[in-house]
């Protein structure tokens, strides 16, 4: 039994996120996307067992009914997992976790955030359905920009925060833990270090905490991974960010690092582990953080999903890099087009050049006076959770 005093520890350690949940965790798994990313999660979920049912949903009918049943002849092998497919999300009914890998392929030397509005588009199509069929499924975000899509998700889907996850810098810190082992010749489960804020260039490492069995590299020298420290260290970070990019340019994408990274996560939420993984959720609030973004810092998960965010150190200079990953992923969602009729909802009209600054105005006009006014006309809210989040 916990005593008070271990209460006050967690309540300064963590930052609680999700309710009490069981230990139970969820079976049945939706995948949408059946491209390179989506089996590649698929293929690790299969061989870790991880299900009773794994459905995949696709648009592209043949290419989704080949992987499919390619998988289905290995069935003798899977220990009677039931493997599905549809085009209509009906199939989904009653998942337990959806992960969404559908989305534009990121191109050569292309952004992650350059994809962004592409795959809001597609998105606008898949979570309501997903949210339809299952109501009370975890959604785990891999599409890119994968922050922004976790917040669209959350948005879209209307869903408690702690069920809305995105992959996140999970892999980014795989690969800085990979980076750094390989410098001093441990294995990476031997190193322990973070990348957090944004999946891409404005990641932040919290070098500060780097440690191996313990020992933090930076008792050894202060300005480890920094320019002036160590030689080359100060490098590593950069090969965190590029990556996937260089995997990119050699074969055409990524698919088997963020495929055995999502198995990890949802390893960690069908067992109940109370593990720990930098991954996305909405963070507002959380070091200084004032927009309305999704990005990764450790949380907790279990069968609930995120089950609270941990307060870990961070220097001044890791607090500032994270605020500007924040408003560098903010600064993109307000120039996000929600289609047509999106603003009608609300009483509203503006010209596309327009909407950027358009919802600038209404949130700060509604967090001031608590009603919206347009030129001397107010409009009453009508849809619960009408007011724009996005800026």
């Amino acid at each position: 039994m916990a005593s008070s005093g271990d209460d006050l520890l967690k309540e300064s350690l963590f930052t609680q996120v999700g309710p009490d949940c069981d230990k139970y965790g969820p079976r049945k798994i939706t995948i949408v996307g059946v491209g390179m990313v989506g089996m590649a999660c698929g293929m690790s979920i299969l061989l870790k067992r991880q299900c009773t049912d794994l459905v995949f949903v696709d648009v592209a009918k043949e290419k989704l009914r080949g992987e499919v049943l390619d998988l289905q002849h290995g069935s003798l092998f899977l220990e009677n997992i039931k493997i599905h497919d549809g085009d209509d999300y009906s199939v989904t009914n009653g998942s337990s976790i959806v992960i969404i890998t559908a989305g534009a392929r990121q191109q050569p030397d292309e952004s992650r955030l350059s994809l962004v509005q592409r795959n809001v588009n597609i998105y606008k199509k898949i979570v309501p359905e997903i949210a339809r069929h299952s109501p009370n499924a975890i959604l785990i975000v891999v599409s890119n920009p994968v922050d922004i899509m976790t917040y669209v998700t959350w948005k879209l889907s209307k869903f408690p925060r702690h069920r809305v996850i995105g992959s996140g810098t999970n892999l980014d810190s795989a690969r800085f833990r990979h980076l750094i082992a390989e410098r001093l010749k441990v294995s990476p489960t031997s190193v322990h270090g973070w990348i957090v804020g944004e999946h891409g260039d404005s990641s932040v490492p919290i070098w500060s905490s780097v440690n191996v069995s313990g020992k933090r590299l930076a008792t050894i020298d202060t300005k480890i991974g920094q320019k002036g420290g160590p030689e080359g260290w100060d490098s590593i970070h950069k090969q965190v960010i590029d990556g996937a990019y260089d995997v990119i340019k050699l074969k055409g994408y990524t698919n088997w690092a963020i495929g055995l990274s999502c198995s990890a996560i949802l390893s960690s939420i069908i067992c109940h582990k109370q593990s720990i993984h930098p991954v996305s959720c909405f963070v507002k609030g959380q070091y200084g953080i004032t927009e309305d973004v999704c990005l990764s810092l450790p949380c907790v998960l279990n069968s609930s999903g995120v089950d609270s965010i941990v307060n870990v150190d961070l220097t001044e200079e890791e607090t500032k890099m994270l605020q500007r990953s924040a408003c560098t992923i903010a600064d993109v969602q307000r120039g996000l087009s929600w289609g047509p009729g999106y603003w009608e909802k609300f009483g509203l009209s503006f010209a596309p050049h327009d909407a950027p600054l358009a919802r600038k105005v209404i949130h700060q006009v509604y967090n001031s006076l608590n009603v919206i006014v347009k030129f001397g006309m107010i409009i009453q809210p009508t849809t619960p959770g009408w007011i724009l989040s996005d800026t």
